[in-house]
């Protein structure tokens, strides 16, 4: 960035020593900032930044910058969403940051090898698809949706080195995953040094109040900070979210862990894993992705405590979170579809399959009706009672299925209406 578009120094140093009067509204505000959040650097100064904004009308730019590594989300993804939603409904603006030009780069965060690149193909599909899915938290009418090619593209050589030269190699490697990488003698490649000093030359080149991330970005946006200082702005403040805990309530959200809901599954699916988490979980889980009020989870929290069902607290949560990324009326279906299978019911809508080969062994026909991934959990499933042909449990590994048609069941939510020829 050349020195002719760099802000006054002393101008930004005297806007940020500026004192606003703290009002019940700002009060508010920061309350609504701090629900769920592991941490928010410096409180006082975003309560200052919150401030500010209320006497001079000037919304807050609030930046949370995603590689598209892949498609999809699922719900853990959403925490910072569901934040950055609430800061909307506050009235500042939120800046949708698409890392096309850090992907290529690979993000070393948490990592303890070096990040394989994406092509521009694969960065592009995947915001696309990534931003489609942001939009059903986000309110898109406050939502600004920036790439940083736009900025990162433009600096060049001789701007990168410029760059590199506002940071140290001791201060990068002061920085946890690089540490341990070192230590242990994994290669650490140069242009991973880079990563940080573009995401924090992001916030430079937006102006950013406030940066989001998980608490695995902390490193990152405190460079935010730094560099924002450098370049003579008034440094923005951080907030970083806690990582979700997935339905096995132990390991983080994951698909890799297979413990995740994604945003696009279907309601009936959605409904019945939300009320699949643990009592206790299921707190967290209002605190961090539900949009009721803290006074209103600490009544249905009271309510429990004093004999209320827990179930009826999930329910709420599950009708909630599928009304969010479906429809209200998709989520009283899912509710009364639940409630037919719990009494032992057949989902409405199930998959048909038609299968040839009978007699078929009942692992093959629950193998080739996607019921199972493999004949290991087809046995395993029998043998825990998890198997049912038309209502009845089935025991009997080798069971034989003849020419008909039934309705075959693995587990709570798995159905398919299987024609064997």
């Amino acid at each position: 960035m050349s020195e002719s578009r760099t802000p006054d120094t002393a101008t930004a140093q005297n806007a940020a020593s500026a004192r606003y009067p703290v009002t019940d509204r700002v009060r508010e505000a920061m309350a609504v900032s701090l629900r769920g959040v592991d941490e928010l650097l410096p409180q006082a100064a975003w309560e200052q930044k919150l401030a500010k904004s209320e006497a001079t009308g000037v919304p807050l730019r609030i930046k949370l910058g995603l590689d598209p590594t892949a498609p999809d989300i699922h719900i853990g993804h959403t925490v910072v969403l569901n934040k950055m939603r609430q800061l909307q409904d506050l009235g500042h603006q939120v800046i949708f940051l698409i890392g096309d030009f850090t992907s290529m780069i690979g993000d070393p965060s948490g990592r303890n090898s070096t990040r394989p690149p994406l092509t521009a193909e694969q960065i592009r599909a995947n915001a696309e698809t990534y931003y489609a899915q942001a939009k059903l938290v986000l309110d898109e009418s406050k939502t600004e949706v920036r790439y940083n090619s736009e900025w990162s593209d433009p600096l060049g050589a001789r701007g990168m080195i410029q760059l590199a030269a506002k940071y140290t190699v001791a201060r990068m490697m002061e920085r946890d995953d690089f540490t341990k990488r070192f230590a242990a003698g994994t290669p650490i490649s140069v242009h991973e040094f880079l990563y940080p000093l573009m995401q924090g030359y992001d916030s430079v080149a937006l102006k950013s109040d406030l940066e989001l991330g998980g608490t695995d970005q902390k490193f990152n946006l405190l460079m935010g900070r730094h560099l924002q200082q450098e370049y003579g702005q008034e440094p923005q403040c951080i907030l970083t979210m806690p990582l979700l805990e997935g339905l096995d309530g132990v390991e983080k959200m994951s698909k890799s862990k297979n413990n995740y809901i994604g945003i696009t599954e279907a309601p009936n699916t959605m409904f019945a894993k939300v009320l699949s988490v643990s009592d206790e979980l299921m707190w967290k889980w209002f605190t961090l992705l539900s949009f009721r009020s803290l006074d209103e989870i600490a009544t249905l929290k009271k309510e429990v405590d004093a004999g209320r069902n827990p179930k009826e607290a999930k329910v709420l949560l599950a009708k909630e979170i599928t009304a969010r990324f479906h429809s209200a009326a998709a989520a009283e279906a899912a509710e009364a579809d639940f409630n037919n299978r719990a009494k032992g019911g057949i989902p409405d809508e199930i998959p048909e399959i038609t299968l040839a080969g009978a007699p078929l062994l009942i692992g093959k026909l629950l193998l080739g009706a996607g019921l199972v991934a493999s004949g290991g959990e087809a046995t395993r499933m029998i043998e825990q009672g998890g198997v049912k042909i038309d209502g009845a449990t089935v025991s009997d590994k080798g069971l034989k299925l003849e020419a008909g048609t039934f309705v075959a069941q693995v587990g709570k939510r798995k159905f398919a209406r299987v024609t064997l020829a």
